[in-house]
């Protein structure tokens, strides 16, 4: 499905480039001529993605520890020294392990969280100065945080908690910043490799569509929420899970 959208002259932070949902965000925005400035772990791995994306737009690659604050300064203050204003935000790190509440450790609960909602906070909050007139965030949630996960609970409390952080910031950045999320279901991607060898079946037959997700069309919706055809929405999480869960 071929679906356009006019980002020239626009610059977009995202982190989690090189996953698999934040690559079709990259290659989208890339070719709707957006800056980029793209941010994972793996700088060689990410860097020769970014060559491989076309569009008009300038790219700046850099690492990424999503858990260290010193490291969402350093990503910040990158962004602006290349491009200046920063348009759109989308943070996508994020982890996903299976590992049962029942023998849950310490660690594991805080190596989840301090990615998945800790590093959204250090990102945002030191990119708020930095944005545009007119800007927007798009955190990535997930179906988990609504319906619950099994084996993931702190992956899913992270993604709850997303969510709740997402309406504050709808209500704090706005009128200048647009604040709204984004809920995947089960996309096929390289972190749900696991999980889809075991469930995939079970899960397509709860599905209405009777297929699993595809990255792109997470994208498609991600750069709809940046865009000025969602200019009044705000506070939202748009759920793209073919009917698996429905509000």
């Amino acid at each position: 499905m071929q679906v356009t959208f006019d980002f020239a002259g626009k610059t977009l932070l995202l982190t989690g480039a090189n996953g698999g949902i934040g690559r079709e965000i990259a290659a989208l925005f890339a070719d709707a001529g957006a800056n980029l400035v793209l941010a994972d772990r793996d700088l060689s791995e990410l860097a020769s993605f970014a060559a491989s994306l076309g569009g008009a737009g300038g790219k700046h690659v850099q690492a990424l520890n999503a858990a260290d604050p010193a490291s969402a300064q350093a990503l910040v203050d990158a962004a602006t020294a290349t491009f200046g204003a920063v348009d759109y935000v989308v943070p996508s790190a994020g982890i996903y392990l299976a590992e049962p509440f029942a023998q849950m450790t310490d660690d594991q609960w805080r190596r989840t969280l301090s990615i998945n909602l800790d590093g959204v906070f250090y990102l945002l909050s030191r990119v708020q100065g930095a944005l545009s007139e007119c800007s927007a965030v798009v955190n990535l949630t997930s179906l988990a945080g609504h319906r619950g996960a099994f084996t993931n609970a702190h992956y899913s409390a992270s993604k709850g908690a997303l969510t709740s952080l997402t309406r504050s910031l709808a209500r704090e950045l706005g009128p200048r910043t647009r604040v709204n999320a984004v809920a995947p279901g089960i996309i096929e991607t390289p972190m749900t490799r696991d999980l889809l060898q075991t469930r995939a079946d079970s899960s397509i037959a709860q599905t209405p569509l009777a297929r699993l997700g595809h990255p792109a069309e997470v994208a498609r919706v991600v750069a709809f929420l940046c865009s000025d055809a969602a200019s009044f929405i705000t506070g939202e999480t748009v759920h793209v899970n073919g009917g698996i869960y429905m509000l």
